[in-house]
């Protein structure tokens, strides 16, 4: 007797579960191509893209100059400062993220209207406020996670990257130091530093790109394994070369187009910054690394397609800008001197 017409179901060795009988066997998927193949080539396709709109907007914000600039790297800050406490968070540590971007945008601002006294004064200050208002809150534990890495965020975000500002505007950084018959005999003028950015971003975007082309064609040896897996030695000497062509590129592009900006940088210091700034970036691009290692996380955001966050794509300008900056300072110093 049937199951619909009361009895027990048949016990035959072709009845199937109801389900399976119902439900049609699904298609068997194409086979796909590797995963990590994919990703890598729309990782890629994204980045592209992403740096053919940043690029030329960069660069039209530093000719620009003046306010607007300004207010283009403090937003870079706070961005990057705000990611970086998000890697603390990861921790499982609580950071003062509200004093810490409060003090980061202060250093921001000094930089451009302060001086070197009031960006000490700045930095000794905010330690001394993050180490009250730690005392102030409920919860205690983590304490020294929470001051240490509030703290350290506004250096190497807030500070380090505040030299963006006195770079772009070097001219006016050395009037408070020097005569200004003294830098003018040095042919330094207000758009130089618009050269020097320039130069400077040229160098570590051509040393990342080169260690990224030149490690996929070539890399075999590995250069931090325990830190960033994916980079290798081949890969950094490609990188370095590379900054070494771009940068010489870069002063003879403004040499014949726009010379009064770069009349001041001789092709000795072009060629010489080059492969300084270049192993510098180097080095902070796998600071980075380890830090979100650290964290155990990828990238520190996504507001960039195929970047990562803003802090991934700063990582090399966050050592590469101060030195820049205090290499001119030094040669400033010899000729002037």
């Amino acid at each position: 007797m049937s199951e619909e017409n009361g009895g027990e179901p048949s016990n035959t060795t072709d009845t199937q579960p109801a389900s399976a009988a119902s439900e049609p066997a699904p298609p068997q998927p194409a086979t796909p191509l590797p995963e990590s193949k994919k990703s890598k080539s729309s990782e890629l396709v994204l980045r592209l893209v992403s740096s053919a709109i940043l690029i030329p907007t960069v660069l039209y914000v530093i000719h620009i100059g003046g306010r607007i600039y300004l207010g283009v790297v403090i937003a870079f800050i706070l961005i990057a400062l705000r990611e970086f406490y998000g890697l603390i968070e990861d921790k499982g540590a609580q950071p003062l993220v509200g004093l810490g971007l409060c003090f980061g945008l202060a250093v921001s601002l000094i930089a451009y209207f302060g001086t070197e006294y009031h960006t000490t004064l700045l930095m000794t200050a905010s330690l001394l406020v993050f180490m009250i208002a730690q005392l102030g809150k409920k919860d205690l534990t983590e304490s020294l996670a929470s001051i240490s890495g509030t703290y350290f965020g506004v250096f190497y975000v807030a500070w380090l990257l505040s030299h963006a500002i006195v770079l772009r505007f070097f001219y006016d950084s050395l009037i408070t130091r020097y005569d200004e018959f003294d830098v003018e005999w040095l042919k330094i003028v207000p758009e130089t530093g618009a050269f020097f950015m320039t130069y400077t971003l040229a160098v570590l975007v051509a040393c990342d790109a080169g260690a990224y082309f030149a490690g996929r064609a070539y890399g075999k040896r590995k250069l931090a394994p325990r830190i960033s897996p994916n980079k290798s030695v081949e890969g950094a000497i490609g990188g370095l070369l590379l900054s070494i062509f771009v940068g010489a590129a870069v002063k003879g592009l403004y040499d014949y187009a726009l010379p009064s900006y770069s009349a001041a940088f001789p092709w000795a210091l072009a060629i010489g910054f080059a492969p300084v700034l270049a192993v510098v970036g180097i080095v902070g691009d796998l600071v980075e690394s380890l830090l979100k290692r650290d964290a155990k996380v990828k990238d520190t955001g996504d507001l960039l397609p195929g970047m990562g966050g803003v802090l991934d794509r700063i990582d090399s300008p966050l050592l590469g800008i101060p030195m820049m900056y205090y290499m001119l300072l030094a040669w400033v110093e010899f000729k002037i001197g």
